[in-house]
């Protein structure tokens, strides 16, 4: 059965094919360790233990956001034994915070919660522990042996000093996406450091005027050069403790970059999935960092780049520095609801939707989190011709470079800077000149937030 409680955003992706691949989870019902604080009532987590509510079974509920929508099918199918209703809702896209509203309400009335939900947001344990909504995985709900495939860092946004609450679904660790063709055309060599990019972007403007390196007019502008750069602006140091530092040098030295290359408009400053930039941009990009997603989703989906043009390389280092950094713009999360009468059924979904080649390998629009099943996901990219080269080597040293330093608070990076950054830049301020008041955007949304900020 498959019903719809809102309206459903969708998350860019492409489809892939289905195989038959199972792989499921096993289950110890034992009362276990948890370090959630209470608040949800029977089967919520607690400070000190978690205890599930009576196990009778019965058909499992399962919220999905269009995107996850297929697997949700694909599991049925396969597993026709279970009775699964099906939810579409919004996925709580753009921070819409339905799922957060619901539980709430579900508390209240104390009946309503799914079994289990997809998120597109990778923050929902800042308050979903506390409610009492999510259950503790680690401890004894999926196996270990489960639980270490996943990349590097992956699950760090799930986990609470130490307990894990929910599972990343799928990565979206930063890359330099980029036109081969041209690239060799024009004698170009890809740049491996900040530095040469930042070259190559003032060459471009002398030489192909109107061709850009890249684009900063999203709202996740931030996530992608800032986070990649190391800068301090959302370091989380406890489960309401934040370190904001958006003027040391890792963030000017970004900052300076973006100025130099928007002023001299080979860094656009519409976004890519505007009108405007499908319309005038999109034909005229040399360069794009972007997410591991960019290659389905905008070049082959939005933009119909044509095939054998788009290529990867890993994000550009600073020169005095040794090693690659990546930024993250987006991925999603799957919870597990404490209050399940089905927590065996629900575990196993879980862990399937999360580690099945059938559905992560094979069908599933971003890269896998799940390590052992990007592999299959990589060849289906590679096996559709689209792509100038193998994509494979740098989208998988990326899943493990992204910088651990940028936090998932409860309030959304994206927000503040679309509020704060967006329209003073496109009224032609620097960044440069906008860091201060970045940073007194996030201590204000932070603080109103019940964050200790320390400067």
């Amino acid at each position: 059965m498959t019903a719809k409680v809102s309206p459903v955003a969708h998350t860019p992706g492409i489809r892939r094919r289905t195989g038959l691949l199972t792989a499921a989870g096993a289950l110890a019902l034992v009362t276990v360790a948890a370090c959630g604080s209470g608040g949800g009532g029977t089967g919520g987590g607690s400070r000190d233990a978690f205890h599930p509510v009576k196990q009778t079974g019965g058909a499992l509920t399962v919220w999905v956001d269009s995107s996850r929508m297929p697997a949700a099918k694909l599991y049925q199918q396969q597993h026709p034994s279970v009775k699964l209703n099906i939810v579409s809702y919004d996925g709580d896209a753009n921070g819409s915070n339905y799922l957060r509203t619901k539980v709430s309400l579900f508390n209240r009335t104390r009946k309503g919660w799914p079994d289990v939900v997809f998120s597109t947001q990778n923050n929902e344990t800042t308050w979903a522990v506390d409610a009492g909504f999510t259950a503790p995985l680690n401890k004894g709900l999926i196996p270990a042996s489960t639980l270490s495939g996943w990349a590097k860092g992956a699950n760090d946004p799930c986990t609470v000093n130490g307990t894990l609450y929910c599972l990343r679904n799928d990565l979206a660790q930063t890359v330099l996406w980029y036109d081969a063709p041209l690239m060799k055309q024009w004698g170009y060599q890809v740049p491996q450091t900040w530095e040469q990019y930042q070259a190559l972007g003032q060459k471009v403007a002398a030489e192909h005027p109107g061709y850009l390196v890249g684009s900063a007019g999203d709202s996740w502008a931030p996530e992608l050069y800032m986070w990649s750069s190391k800068c301090g602006a959302n370091q989380i140091t406890g489960p309401k403790a934040l370190k904001v530092d958006t003027t040391g040098p890792n963030c000017t030295r970004m900052a300076s970059l973006l100025d130099t290359l928007i002023k001299n408009k080979t860094m656009s400053l519409s976004s890519v999935f505007s009108s405007d930039f499908d319309k005038n941009q999109a034909g005229k990009i040399l360069m794009l960092p972007g997410p591991s997603w960019f290659g389905g989703a905008l070049f082959q989906g939005t933009f119909k780049t044509p095939a054998h043009r788009i290529a990867v390389a890993p994000m550009p280092k600073w020169s005095a520095e040794a090693d690659t950094t990546a930024g993250n713009v987006g991925g999603g999360t799957w919870l597990m609801s404490a209050h399940s009468t089905n927590l065996k059924a629900a575990a196993d979904f879980l862990t399937w939707v999360t580690t099945s080649d059938d559905y992560q390998g094979k069908l599933a629009p971003g890269y896998p989190a799940y390590a052992p099943v990007a592999k299959d996901w990589l060849a289906a990219q590679s096996s559709s011709g689209y792509f100038a080269d193998d994509i494979a080597a740098p989208l998988q040293a990326a899943a493990n470079q992204v910088w651990p330093g940028w936090g998932y608070g409860q309030f959304s990076q994206e927000a503040v800077w679309a509020a704060t950054v967006t329209p003073k830049l496109t009224a032609g301020q620097s960044i440069v000149s906008l860091l201060p008041a970045w940073k007194s955007s996030i201590v204000n949304y932070a603080r109103s937030n019940g964050y200790k900020v320390t400067e």
